[in-house]
């Protein structure tokens, strides 16, 4: 970064001091701050630039410009561009000067184009390399080069059922099938008849190349980690919540995490560790650095723990991982993301770092819940409860407790920080983001359901959306009606 000649930074309190003096703009740009918050916290000049205003103007680090007319949004790509474009954003990039740096949840050609252009690089692998990585069959191909093994599988493309069925003989009759891209809930289909091949066959016949899989009855985890030319840095395993149809109208539809040390038996959470630095070491050989998520599938009866998808980016469960008790004795992961792409040269003890990582006394228990309207209607959302810190009554009743921007203000399981996504004006249908709410404590029962405090806090928030009847005779945008229309976390 700028100023005099910079040392060689070898220990943690040298990269955490490094970061606290930083004198370069840095900025997330994104439809919200969600990914990467508290990151301001530790990086002096880090700043966010969104779309969506979640904290009605009062979030001190968050850039929020007017709006402005656009193209409907078809992708979090769309809204990075168009803020990239708008006239306030450019000025307020400019205004602040130095040399800036950017990250993003998204983006693609266009996005580092138009960066280029605002004198911003991007710290990141370039869009080509994580759309060649972000893709579910790459995926299987670079774990097996790692030696992380899939659930049985074929990598093939099917013109027919009878086609399916040939390709797929040695996987028995009930299958997954995933398309190369897209959301898990919008993109797997489970296939265990020609009935509900019919249902899909355009879909999965237009593909192209897909990867079709033995089904299996399992749990789902979620891991973080950096790849750096120090080594991978490997977060904690997260069971995943999926497809509870009190938060998400899609099967298989991710909808949260939880993070607490007892999550999985101590040789599940060696071996995720395991396969999660074996796989990064993979993807620096494969040109990508930074940071990752693998998600991995349990079989619950087997106890077999197999590669489910890459995510070359940052995620939905980063604020997860970067808020964990051994981020806040160390620093948090993604702070080695931007060490990696800093520039300055550094050599410290990875094997130290992921050893202590690994400690259960290092993971501390807390849930996220990601909210979507689940009914199928449509009407406008005339109220919305706001963002910050939210009371649980003994009723199930919850109640505004006070604004904060920062889940640690969260003081017990009987508290959460509620992160608003629809607002007033927004079109609230199946499938609209609602809202994010996070909490101290677990939020499934030991048989990884939805436990009762759950589905107060679900009930609670989503009481306090208020709607109001399209007018007489208005024609509904779509079917991409706002940022919630898709994946924007």
């Amino acid at each position: 970064m700028a100023g005099k000649k910079r040392k060689k930074l070898k220990n943690i309190s040298e990269i955490r001091r490094f970061f606290h003096r930083n004198e370069t703009p840095i900025y997330f740009i994104s439809a919200t701050n969600f990914n990467l918050l508290g990151m301001d916290e530790w990086v002096k000049n880090f700043k966010y630039i969104n779309y969506l205003d979640c904290y009605d103007g009062r979030h001190p680090n968050v850039f929020i410009p007017s709006p402005g007319p656009h193209p409907e949004f078809e992708s979090i790509e769309d809204i990075n561009n168009y803020l990239l474009q708008h006239k306030e954003v450019i000025d307020y990039i400019k205004g602040r000067g130095k040399r800036p740096k950017a990250v993003f949840l998204m983006f693609d050609e266009s996005t580092e184009k138009l960066a280029r252009e605002l004198g911003l690089q991007v710290w990141f692998p370039k869009a080509r390399t994580r759309n060649k990585l972000d893709n579910k069959i790459a995926t299987v191909r670079v774990g097996d080069k790692a030696g992380v093994r899939s659930v049985p599988n074929v990598l093939a493309k099917v013109t027919s059922y009878e086609d399916m069925r040939k390709k797929s003989r040695k996987l028995g009759e009930k299958l997954v099938i995933q398309t190369a891209y897209g959301d898990s809930g919008h993109t797997t289909f489970f296939i265990s008849s020609e009935r509900d091949w019919k249902r899909h066959a355009d879909e999965i016949v237009t593909a192209g190349e897909v990867k079709i899989m033995k089904q299996i009855k399992c749990r789902q985890a979620a891991i973080e980690a950096c790849t750096t030319k120090a080594g991978t840095i490997v977060g904690p395993l997260m069971t995943e919540i999926v497809g509870f149809k009190e938060l998400t109208p899609y099967k298989g539809g991710w909808a949260g995490n939880e993070i607490f040390a007892d999550s999985f038996t101590p040789e599940l959470r060696a071996q995720a560790r395991d396969k999660t630095f074996k796989f990064g070491e993979q993807l620096r050989r494969e040109g990508y650095r930074g940071y990752f998520e693998l998600d991995f599938l349990i079989d619950n009866e087997t106890g077999d723990m197999w590669l489910g998808e890459l995510n070359p980016r940052v995620t939905g469960a980063s604020s997860m991982t970067n808020h964990a008790a051994f981020a806040h004795a160390d620093a948090p992961l993604f702070l080695f993301h931007l060490l990696e792409f800093s520039g300055v040269d550094f050599d410290f003890d990875v094997k130290g770092l992921n050893d202590r990582w690994a400690d259960p006394d290092n993971i501390d228990s807390w849930s996220q819940l990601i909210i979507k309207h689940t009914e199928e209607t449509v009407d406008i959302v005339a109220h919305a409860p706001a963002s910050g810190i939210w009371h649980l009554e003994d009723d199930g009743a919850v109640s505004y407790s006070r604004f904060d921007y920062h889940r640690r203000a969260v003081e017990s399981e009987r508290e959460a920080f509620f992160l608003r996504i629809s607002g007033p004006g927004d079109y609230r249908y199946e499938g609209a983001d609602l809202g994010i709410l996070i909490t101290r404590g677990r939020l499934m029962s030991k048989n990884f359901q939805l436990n009762d405090r759950a589905k107060m806090w679900i009930d609670g928030i989503r009481s306090r959306f208020v709607g109001r009847p399209l007018e007489s005779g208005a024609t509904v945008p779509g079917p991409v009606l706002q940022p919630g229309a898709f994946k924007i976390y």
